[in-house]
């Protein structure tokens, strides 16, 4: 069945294998007449297909080496080489054949990582009393929907519950959850919290705000031109240098013979075959490393990046609190105090508890097993530790339990949970969205590649972004954008080509609009995903710049097989204007050329020697106050 598929996928090749194996099996039988005549006919049928792909490219702008091939069929058929014509087909349909595979083979490995979008959406109906599956798309506005824990809202909605804690960091690039109350909107693509809630139906799916991210990502993607073919752009040069070779080799001799001898030799074929064959190692290269590339015009745009811009949150920095600062009041100590409140924060699903029961975790501080525990959904949690009452969570919450709670005060980007124990005011622990450790090393390893200027786009608050982007040796910061903004400003973002990394919702337009797009797959959306050119596959920016670096090597890989392809297909070419080399004698050496320039090729599966790590930018680390 594998066969089978690849014989209708590829039907010029399978056609080439069979008619060669027909001709050798009748060529062996002293039949040597049916054996020119389905070799005729074959190559013919292609040189059709080829010309008519031809002429359609041709009239699109676009001239590729395929003339050159064409021309040495016709040449070789005229002067009855038909078997020298069958081995350029082979060639042909053969590295075509490896170039489409290696595009397969990533987006087959992308469709399986994205493919996370809910399929369907839970309707209550009054008649019922549990909820029916139905498609999103027959979503209609009014209706009742259930969103159960941790689910994406389907389609906008007003919120029916009384309240609920909603993660729309993937739609506005903010980390930290948003409460919403009975009668605001929900939007599309946030994330539930740990209640399930009911929502009315405002709009339908294609209307709502996750769908009207994908049309702008389908609008960006559309303006994009399409990338030229490594291999093509010597098309022009070699083809005429070998018609000129091959014509006076003619006018010289006298003999039409010696054009087809020379051209034999001039096939493309290294051409054709050494960069799908390097860009195929190249991406092989990058999956090893943790980014899957869609194809080898991504990879060559990886290795000309001359500009980058990166989204803030979960790009930049991790997409989740980490604390800070542990403050605490009325004589606590403050180890302590983070104590109880990590022993509290085990009983709770609320996002900030992961950084503190994180932050006690590294301290080495033993968390204790609670008495009672009850968490109030969206508020915090209140639980019995070593028979004393602790509450963690919002001002308000804890100063309904201690009066005497006094708000901390905050700078951008900082939020904080605040403690009570036995109704008393015990302190506050504060939090903030930690930058990437290796962030710094990233940056620094761009520059020292050769990218000219480094950005930040985010639709976070200037502040918070301007404290996350001057660490890191960031200087250009554009914040408290929308998705248009973001394409507005990549579009006319200097020298080219412009790579942009992100991984929100919000951030796919722009990575589809980018010259390179690249996603932050391990923790970011299925939008940003398939609009990206790439996606990152482990929860690091780390891969980014070995890409970077694969593609460059790759970049130098392919171009090294290409002019080794060339500069012995010349030579050669030069040999054959004397006439001693035959048709189908240059066919087979040329089959040698073939074999050299691919084993240079898969160098690009060794891929560039590590480059010496720069000191990374410090996370913040957790602080008592004195």
């Amino acid at each position: 069945m594998t066969l089978l598929r690849l014989a209708k996928r590829y039907p010029i090749l399978t056609g080439g294998l069979i008619a060669t194996l027909a001709v050798i099996v009748l060529s062996l039988a002293a039949l040597p007449e049916p054996a020119r005549w389905i070799a005729t006919i074959v190559v013919i049928a292609v040189i059709v297909w080829t010309a008519w792909g031809m002429l359609k490219d041709i009239l699109r702008g676009h001239f590729g080496l395929d003339v050159l091939a064409l021309i040495a069929m016709i040449a070789t058929l005229v002067v009855g080489e038909y078997i020298a014509s069958l081995v350029i087909v082979l060639m042909l349909s053969g590295g075509e054949a490896l170039e489409d595979y290696a595009q397969r083979r990533a987006a087959r490995d992308l469709t399986a990582l994205l493919d996370r979008s809910p399929q369907i959406a839970h309707v209550l109906d009054a008649a019922q009393s549990d909820p029916r599956d139905v498609p999103v798309d027959q979503v209609e506005p009014g209706m009742e929907l259930l969103v159960r824990p941790s689910e994406i809202v389907p389609v906008d909605g007003v919120l029916l519950s009384a309240e609920s804690s909603f993660d729309e960091s993937s739609l506005t690039g903010e980390s930290v959850p948003v409460t919403r109350q009975a009668g605001e909107e929900v939007l599309s693509g946030s994330v539930n919290g740990s209640n399930a809630v009911r929502i009315r139906a405002l709009r339908r799916s294609g209307d709502s705000q996750y769908q009207q991210i994908i049309a702008l990502v389908h609008e960006a993607q559309q303006s994009k031109a399409p990338t030229v073919r490594l291999a093509d752009r010597f098309a022009i040069p070699f083809t005429l240098v070998s018609l000129a070779i091959a014509g006076v080799a003619w006018a010289l001799s006298g003999d039409p013979l010696r054009f087809a001898q020379v051209l034999v030799l001039a096939t493309p074929c290294p051409l054709l075959i050494a960069a799908p064959v390097a860009f195929l190692g190249g991406l092989s290269r990058t999956a090893k490393e943790g980014v899957i590339v869609k194809g080898g015009a991504v990879l060559e745009q990886l290795a000309r990046v001359r500009s980058v811009a990166f989204d803030k949150t979960g790009t930049l920095t991790q997409g989740r609190p980490e604390l800070i600062e542990v403050r605490p009041a009325g004589g606590m100590d403050a180890d302590e105090l983070l104590r109880l409140s990590a022993s509290a924060e085990q009983y709770s699903s609320h996002v900030l508890a992961e950084g503190v029961r994180r932050a006690a975790a590294e301290r080495g501080l033993a968390l204790a097993p609670a008495e009672h525990a009850e968490e109030v959904a969206t508020n915090g949690v209140t639980a019995v530790i070593e028979q004393r009452t602790v509450v963690v969570g919002k001002p308000a919450y804890v100063a309904s339990l201690a009066p005497d709670t006094v708000r901390t005060p905050l700078v951008s980007g900082q939020l904080a949970a605040y403690v009570a124990v036995d109704g008393r005011f015990a302190g506050a622990l504060v939090l903030a969205d930690a930058v990437r450790p290796e962030a710094g090393d990233v940056v620094a390893g761009l520059r020292e590649h050769g990218v000219q200027r480094i950005a930040m786009l985010t639709g976070d608050a200037e502040a918070t972004a301007s404290a996350i982007a001057a660490p890191l040796g960031v200087t250009e910061v554009h914040a408290e954008l929308l998705p248009a903004q973001k394409v507005a400003l990549a579009a006319d973002m200097a020298p080219r080509p412009m790579l942009m990394i992100g991984d929100g919702v919000n951030d796919a337009p722009v990575l589809a609009a980018a010259d390179v797009g690249i996603a932050m797959g391990a923790r970011g959306s299925t939008a940003a995903g398939e609009a990206a050119d790439a996606v990152v596959l482990k929860d690091s920016l780390e891969p980014v710049l070995r890409a970077a670096e694969v593609g460059r090597h790759t970049l130098n890989v392919a171009y090294a097989a290409i002019w080794i392809g060339i500069v012995l297909s010349v030579g050669l070419m030069l040999i054959a204007t004397t006439g001693v080399i035959p048709a189908v004698a240059g066919a087979f050496i040329q089959e040698f050329v073939d074999l050299a320039t691919i084993l240079y090729a898969l160098r690009a599966l060794t891929g560039p020697k590590r480059r010496a790590s720069v000191a990374p930018v410090a996370s913040p680390r957790p602080v008592a106050a004195p």
